[in-house]
This record gives C-alpha cells, structure tokens and sequence, in this order.
C-alpha cells in the first residue's frame, strides 16, 4: 500500500457487546443443564456470539482504501485486493421493509458485489461511501 490509507473498521463497543453476549449465554446454558433444550439453546447463542465475537477479533478492519484499490474482507477472515480500475460502482443500497430500513455499502466490480453494513464499517454507510469517492477521484 502506498501514500495515504483509509480504513473502516467494526466498532469495540460492538465486539464487547458480541463477548458479553457469548459470556452470559454460556453461563445460561450451564446453569440450565437441568433443561436439554434451554440448556442447548442457550449453548448455541453463546456459540454464534463467540464465532462472531472472533471474527471481530482477528479481522477488524473490513475495508481499507489505498491509492491502488481497496482491500475487502471475504469469507471468515480472508481479504481481497480490488485495483481502482476494477470498480465499476460504489454506492449505498437502502431497503425498507415494515417498519424497518437497512443500508448498505456497495463495491461493484462486474464480477463480484460487495457488501458491507455500518456495523462493519463503524460509520454510517453513506459516509464510507463519500469518503472512497472523493479518496478514488482526489478531490
């Protein structure tokens, strides 16, 4: 990576929520060994909460910018480089469904969409979203 970086990254607050979560789950579970099920389905919270929990831990930052493209987290914890010239569209996508809305940070490359939420980025996805344009055209 050369000159200048720009990074968006998953909030602490938010992996201390995840690791409380899986705490207190694991504990329910223990103390509900007398209940299979509620001892199963407590057991089954804490896990997810601690999967999610580490992948916070050991990928935090989601999306990074350079001068030569963006580095997208893929997968678990993989990462993919995406040159400048491979991005066909960056734009927020917004849906509305009852009562509630949903947004999106969307990198198109023709080949490949991808998608990050402000939980992953940290900030809203309209700011993330100004921030690589104006970073991408230099102004």
């Amino acid at each position: 990576m050369s000159g200048p970086v720009l990074r968006w990254r998953v909030r602490r607050e938010l992996l201390v929520v995840k690791v409380v979560a899986a705490v207190v789950f694991a504990l329910l579970a223990v103390l509900n060994a007398g209940d299979p099920r509620g001892a199963i389905l407590a057991g089954v919270v804490a896990l997810v909460a601690a999967v999610l929990a580490l992948r916070d831990i050991l990928a935090p930052v989601r999306l990074s910018a350079d001068g030569e493209g963006l580095v997208v987290v893929r997968g678990f914890v993989g990462s993919e480089r995406i040159p400048w010239s491979a991005i066909e569209r960056i734009r927020v996508d917004r849906r509305a469904r009852f009562t509630s809305r949903t947004e999106f940070l969307e990198i198109d490359t023709g080949e490949a969409i991808f998608l990050l939420s402000r939980f992953d980025l940290g900030v809203p996805c309209q700011e993330a979203a100004d921030e690589l344009r104006s970073f991408r055209t230099g102004s």
